[in-house]
């Protein structure tokens, strides 16, 4: 009884704060900012222009729901795995705090309301974003501020494009599907990145210690550097191109190295292969890495192709490597493209050490979903996912496979 009234408790807030929200931000908005409902759909940097002209501090209060109902089974050669039953899920929820400070200035700060992993709140991080400088003076390197956007604070980085495209705890619209990809490139750690966009031309240079939790009497002195170049043009109306390249390499100053193990939300599909809050995903588990990712992603029309080619190795003398491969095709279709169907295919092979056994896993997706309104979105889909290799004897994943049904509905605002 105490755990479902909190659970009505967390909804009961985020219909409140919506209400709230929508009622005080009718009229305004904040500048270079990607929607949270279908209007930030295939966004991926925030742009560098706007049409929002700044007329004092803008308090934008936003949150994102998501409840899921599951229907999966799962086995493996041992058949030591738990039966799983149909059921609903932990419902998620977050709090988005944007602030529109100055002109060109603006702060993000999200919180996770209730996620698999923290069924308390926690603050998941928050920076800010420097789009003009003209709180030093008007027009301050406007010419230079035309095409860069600095961010600072302690939350995700910009490695790859998948981030863009994933469910991050309840904000899960951005994503065609329930999962988020096998090797989930996503942290939140202190960072400072430089993007640059020019006329379909895009640069980021980014640095951050590599470190979840910080302490100043920590021993870690390891430090990450990453970016990413690229090309992103609307070349007619019908047509959009995008091929970025992006690159992170560690050092091994002690740093435990979270690029694949950042997310503290929990991962998607429950219960899956006795793999705790983060069952169902993948982290080669290297504390050094030197990773590069390329994302082409293609939309004609109503035709959606986005796609990773992922290679990641670990600098310690240990050696070992693991590839990601993944390639998802929609057709948005109807009013506004409010429905769609697809699929994705999405596989991870590698050794954990230089001439060792293989790890093989591989999930394909596929399903659809439903616009009710900009703000409402519900998914459903199929999903397989299976391991093999030598690398799995003797585990818990010897002959693991787990296929099934789920269903999520999923509010922004």
């Amino acid at each position: 009884m105490k755990t479902q009234a909190k659970y009505i408790t967390t909804l009961l807030m985020a219909l409140l704060i919506g209400g709230a929200s929508a009622y005080a931000q009718q009229s305004r908005d904040l500048q270079y900012f990607r929607s949270p409902d279908k209007a930030g759909l295939n966004v991926f940097e925030t742009p560098k222009t706007t049409d929002v002209e700044f007329d004092g501090l803008v308090v934008r209060v936003g949150g994102d729901f998501a409840l899921q109902f599951q229907g999966i089974s799962q086995e493996n050669s041992g058949d030591s795995l738990a039966d799983l039953g149909n059921n609903f899920n932990l419902p998620t929820a977050n709090l988005n705090l944007d602030v529109q400070l100055y002109d060109g200035l603006r702060m993000h700060l999200r919180t996770y309301l209730s996620s698999r992993h923290h069924t308390e709140a926690y603050v998941k991080g928050g920076y800010m974003q420097v789009d003009k400088l003209d709180f030093i003076q008007e027009d301050f390197l406007a010419d230079l501020m035309d095409m860069v956007t600095i961010k600072v604070g302690m939350d995700e980085i910009n490695y790859g494009d998948a981030h863009f495209r994933r469910s991050d705890n309840a904000a899960a619209l951005y994503n065609p599907f329930v999962g988020n990809y096998l090797m989930d490139n996503f942290t939140t750690e202190p960072f400072a990145e430089v993007t640059v966009q020019n006329n379909g031309i895009l640069a980021v240079i980014g640095a951050t210690n590599g470190r979840l939790n910080q302490s100043v009497t920590s021993s870690d002195e390891g430090m990450v550097v990453y970016g990413k170049v690229g090309y992103d043009k609307q070349l007619n109306e019908d047509l959009r191109v995008r091929l970025t390249g992006s690159f992170y390499n560690s050092t091994d100053g002690n740093t435990r190295d979270y690029i694949f193990g950042g997310d503290r939300a929990g991962g998607r599909y429950y219960a899956v292969m006795e793999g705790g809050d983060f069952s169902g995903r993948f982290n080669p588990g290297f504390s050094s890495h030197t990773a590069f990712q390329i994302n082409p992603f293609v939309k004609f029309q109503g035709l959606e192709f986005f796609g990773v080619y992922e290679m990641t190795s670990n600098n310690r003398d240990a050696g070992g490597s693991f590839t990601q491969l993944g390639a998802e095709a929609l057709y948005r279709f109807g009013v506004d493209e409010n429905i769609y169907l697809g699929g994705r295919y999405n596989l991870v092979t590698g050794e954990s050490f230089e001439d060792g056994p293989t790890r093989d896993i591989s999930r394909i997706n596929v399903g659809g979903g439903w616009f009710m309104t900009d703000n409402v979105l519900t998914k459903l889909e199929y999903v397989k996912q299976s391991y093999s290799g030598d690398g799995w004897n003797g585990s818990l994943y010897e002959g693991g496979e787990f296929s099934g049904i789920m269903l999520e509905a999923v509010i922004s605002f």
